[in-house]
């Protein structure tokens, strides 16, 4: 084929971002750009990334293999280490082909985007905008649009009403976590505006017929429970492709999709091979094949040490904790800087005014192994791992997360650098304090009266 006539591919990543979207059945919020864009397409219902946090997760993304084979697991702990000799990036296979490659975080399209890779590596992208293309060459291109990572944008043309927004039941019924979760919302339709203008570009050059678009997440919300767990709030995304053509109109799948797929999905579109090292499928167009589960693994997050997996099919969800001695909620510095509602819950829970499954989110300790009926349970609040009506599902689960662990060779068997973990524990511990500092406000200061200071910063006092 020509250059004109080879398939574009674009992908639209909105950043922190759960399937809260009016076409996938979130009330209040308007995403009708987003709601076009999957009546014109295939939405899907179950796909999930591979780290519920943004630079291991785009690390597996970008090279459809997961973060943990490679050494991307410990989230910006290896931003300085040059990637494998066996690992290309999707751009690379791109180039050899003949395309151009571009990044953006959206309109105006004037700067490069966002790549946040746990690993370094020249030049990742050929230029910012497919503009800068030769006549007639083919393009893969990336727009990240980070409205929807803290802190959120606003949406003053459509405000949320945070009395109209429903609330996971494991986040306290609070004016405060009301205000938070509208605030997310308004972000998400700041983001669908975005999304708009993209899908107008391409309207306008003439290119939307001959554009494989795909709009993505790196991983899920950025609230307590969510974004850095693998409960399905930090690693379920929304997933949209929209192929003229190869893609029958308003489909919605139920097929399980993961992070690792959308590359090797992406080149056998493009009639390109996927390299040995990828360790995706494919799960779209003539070469598709079905998934029974994901994976998803959760390493080191900035100065938070952990190793949680966690194995997914459509009704269960298995979780390993390697450190049941530690809480969920160790001291992370960017959630205790950014996350009101880890403040309410912090000052709930020291007046035992949490309800029981709020509260066990706030306990010294974790169970080793976590079993959810999603099906029965979809908020993952009732742990069955000790039911022996569960016991064939759990032993099964356990066998297919050790069989990834051998196949992958999980590099979270191996410990981490002490050195690392210092120069994290020292670094965070800094910049919270000079944060904490600049807000006037002291590092130890008590429940009560951090919550009362977010209470006045988002006027809810």
């Amino acid at each position: 084929m020509t250059g004109s006539e080879r398939l574009n591919f674009l992908w639209i990543y909105g950043e922190d971002l759960y399937p809260n979207l009016a076409c996938y059945g979130t009330p209040v919020v308007q995403t009708p750009n987003l709601d076009r864009l999957a009546s014109e397409g295939a939405r899907y219902e179950n796909a999930f990334v591979t780290c519920p946090v943004c630079s291991p997760s785009r690390s597996a993304i970008i090279s459809g293999t997961y973060q943990t084979s490679f050494g991307a697991h410990q989230h910006r702990s290896k931003r300085d280490d040059p990637l494998p000799d066996r690992v290309r990036l999707i751009t690379d296979h791109f180039r050899d082909a003949g395309y151009f490659t571009c990044n953006s975080p959206g309109p105006p399209f004037d700067r490069r985007g966002k790549t946040d890779f746990n690993f370094h590596v020249e030049n990742p992208f050929d230029g910012k905008d497919w503009s800068e293309r030769d006549q007639g060459q083919p393009f893969y291109a990336q727009c990240n649009l980070p409205d929807t990572h803290r802190d959120f944008r606003r949406d003053p043309e459509r405000p949320v009403d945070p009395d109209a927004v429903e609330l996971p039941p494991y986040y306290p019924d609070h004016p405060l976590t009301r205000a938070d979760w509208a605030q997310y919302l308004e972000s998400v339709q700041v983001v669908d505006r975005k999304v708009g203008q993209i899908l107008d570009r391409l309207d306008e050059e003439g290119l939307a017929d001959n554009t494989v678009v795909f709009f993505i997440s790196d991983h899920g919300r950025a609230h307590v429970r969510d974004k850095q767990f693998l409960y399905d709030g930090g690693i379920r995304v929304p997933l949209i492709a929209r192929w003229p053509g190869g893609v029958e109109p308003g489909t919605v799948s139920d097929d399980l999709v993961s992070g690792v797929d959308f590359a090797p999905t992406t080149l056998a579109l493009a009639g390109l091979p996927a390299p040995d090292h990828m360790e995706g499928q494919v799960f779209l167009g003539p070469d598709a094949v079905t998934r029974d589960e994901v994976i998803a693994a959760r390493d080191r997050c900035d100065g938070t040490d952990d190793r949680i997996r966690a194995v997914r099919t459509h009704r269960h969800k298995y979780i390993r904790n390697y450190h049941p001695d530690r809480p969920h909620l160790q001291f992370n510095a960017y959630k205790k800087l950014q996350y009101p509602v880890l403040a309410l819950m912090e000052s709930l829970h020291a007046r035992g005014e949490l309800t029981s499954e709020q509260a066990r989110f706030m306990a010294e300790t974790r169970p080793a192994e976590e079993l959810y009926d999603l099906d029965a349970d979809p908020h993952e609040l009732h742990n069955l791992a000790e039911s022996a009506e569960h016991a064939p599902v759990l032993e099964d689960l356990r066998r297919r997360l050790e069989r990834w662990i051998d196949e992958t060779g999980d590099n979270g068997e191996t410990p981490e650098n002490p050195a690392i973990a210092a120069y994290w524990d020292d670094h965070m511990a800094a910049n919270f304090a000079q944060a904490m500092g600049e807000r006037g406000l002291a590092t130890d200061i008590a429940p009560d009266d951090y919550l009362r200071w977010w209470e006045e910063a988002y006027g809810t006092a």
